[in-house]
């Protein structure tokens, strides 16, 4: 009788504090002590619960009010991914011989709350329109007389680099292809277009993309390194199709708008490790809601433009390839110089030029900062994300904070 009481008082415990959190409370569940009753069909989880708390968290030190319907959302929303299933409550459910133990939701790690939170950005990524098309001036259209005499080209090689590039030539009216294009094979050092494919990778729905972490280790384990992080193969793929004599390696930044036609061509955008380990996150669930091709629209579209153009800077260096691998990295680009030597490609450019810009130095990568993902740091960047668009008032239970917290534009060359 006493079992069945201390449970039935938890489970009224439980609704309570999800009343409460659904009007902007943050006590922990630890600490939670009201009862109230049921107000649903069954129980919101634990990852759901603890999130929407965090949420309740974050808006209070930024300012802002949570929108009741977001809220809501957060309560329904599923966690997709390798994980747990949902949770229940510790004290607010009976033990049971099968299935995962209910837990004290303070204590979920926060790969599990990204998993809830990935799954509300996917939605309103998805939901979020499309940029219309850039208005191109009749005389930089294809067909004009300009742009007949243009060069023609078709970018390659480092995938990140080269589609930031090919988009802004698009929207300037230069866009790739034309009868006999000239292949330009785009690269730079090792660690940059290691780091590049990856994070081209990441802002991709065409499959599951291990960590960073991860890949790097099988990177260097089994020494492939895909034609986006290797000029000379990529070069000699493009040679079996149109011939060496229209394939060129461009290693100097500075030297491809001169190949292209154009004054200026912009860098590939440069973010922090949490924020490209979020995009691989969201991409995992927009992978189940959209096809490839819109799912790689949305990630470099909607979601790279709210990344780069946040009201406040990104905290968090840009990735990094780990320092256990450095001695691997300079090996293996000494490696590619020597192969590019003895390729019959040239390579254009001025001082960064000369097969040399492949080359990665001990002392430069010693004194970068090896930028790497945290599950931290991506759980409050993903949470700040979801906040983007709240009421800048303050946060409803500012007193019960204070107290509780006192203590597809085409890919030319797939990797």
């Amino acid at each position: 009788m006493t079992a069945q009481h201390d449970e039935a008082e938890g489970e009224r415990r439980a609704w309570a504090w999800s009343a409460h959190l659904l009007k902007g409370g943050t006590t922990p569940w630890s600490r939670w002590a009201g009862t109230g009753e049921r107000t649903g069909r069954v129980l919101p989880g634990a990852q759901q619960l603890e999130m929407l708390r965090r949420l309740n968290l974050a808006a209070h030190d930024l300012g802002v009010r949570p929108e009741p319907a977001l809220a809501r959302r957060v309560l329904e929303a599923s966690a997709p991914g390798r994980g747990r299933p949902d949770l229940e409550l510790l004290g607010a459910a009976p033990p049971s011989r099968f299935g995962p133990a209910p837990v004290d939701p303070a204590q979920l790690p926060a790969d599990e709350l990204i998993r809830v939170t990935t799954s509300l950005l996917a939605e309103d990524l998805v939901a979020a329109p499309l940029p219309g098309a850039v208005l191109v001036p009749p005389w930089r259209r294809p067909g004009s007389l300009v742009h007949r005499w243009r060069p023609r080209y078709r970018l390659v090689g480092d995938p990140w680099r080269a589609d930031t590039a090919r988009r802004h030539l698009v929207a300037q009216g230069r866009p790739p292809g034309g009868p006999e294009p000239t292949v330009l094979v785009l690269g730079g050092p090792l660690s940059t277009m290691l780091v590049d494919l990856w994070t081209d990778r990441s802002f991709s729905t065409g499959g599951p993309v291990p960590s960073w972490r991860t890949w790097v280790d099988t990177v260097v384990e089994t020494g492939r390194l895909g034609r986006g992080a290797d000029p000379v193969a990529s070069a000699r793929r493009w040679t079996g199709r149109v011939g060496a004599d229209r394939v060129r390696v461009v290693l100097d930044p500075g030297a491809l708008p001169g190949q292209v036609g154009v004054r200026r061509v912009p860098p590939a955008p440069l973010l922090p490790a949490d924020a490209t380990d979020l995009a691989r996150r969201v991409g995992g669930v927009l992978g189940l809601l959209v096809t490839p091709a819109r799912g790689r629209q949305v990630l470099r579209q909607v979601l790279l433009p709210r990344l780069l153009e946040a009201p406040e800077p990104l905290p968090g260096a840009p990735l990094g390839v780990p320092p256990e691998h450095h001695r691997w990295v300079v090996r293996r680009s000494r490696r590619l110089r020597h192969e590019l030597l003895a390729a019959p490609y040239p390579v254009v450019g001025t001082v960064l030029g000369s097969p040399d810009a492949l080359l990665d130095h001990p002392r430069r990568l010693a004194g970068a900062e090896p930028g790497e993902p945290h599950d931290d740091r991506v759980l409050d960047l993903a949470v700040r994300m979801l906040l983007e668009h709240a009421d800048p008032h303050p946060a409803p239970h500012a007193a019960t904070h204070a107290a509780t917290h006192a203590d597809r534009p085409r890919q030319e060359d797939r990797p």
